[in-house]
């Protein structure tokens, strides 16, 4: 029999839950941050603070549009024009992304035809010397 005021084993006071949430000061504390251990909420820089942890980035940051260089100098495209088509070619031969250069959507699809075009007519490699010395 249960006396007046005593709770039977198995049930708690507050009722329906069948694991009630441990009480406050059961729960474990969390160890303090250390001061180089700033998280990414911080107004610090990553390379200032060496105590590891994450690294902070930085807020507000938007990197400058660049523009596109043929559009500018209203520059037209041409196969024969090596200066130009070397310093969009990277030195495995491969083309620049666009990100890279800055060119914009339209001249970027005219430079892949004439760069395709120099390499053709051999006045550009398709692959550099480099590429097969690596095998």
């Amino acid at each position: 029999m249960i006396a007046e005021g005593e709770v039977p084993v198995g049930d708690s006071v507050e009722g329906s839950g069948a694991n009630p949430a441990p009480a406050r000061e059961e729960r474990a504390a969390r160890p303090a941050r250390a001061p180089g251990n700033a998280g990414y909420r911080s107004g610090g820089d990553s390379r200032s603070d060496h105590g590891g942890g994450r690294r902070t980035r930085p807020r507000f940051f938007r990197p400058r549009r660049s523009v596109c260089s043929f559009c500018v100098d209203k520059k037209v495209i041409d196969y024969k024009d090596l200066g130009s088509l070397n310093r969009l070619v990277d030195a495995y031969g491969k083309i620049r992304a666009a990100r890279k250069t800055g060119t914009c959507a339209k001249h970027q699809r005219r430079l892949a035809v004439a760069i395709k075009r120099a390499r053709h007519l051999a006045l550009l490699p398709f692959a550099t010397s480099r590429m097969h010395r690596a095998r």
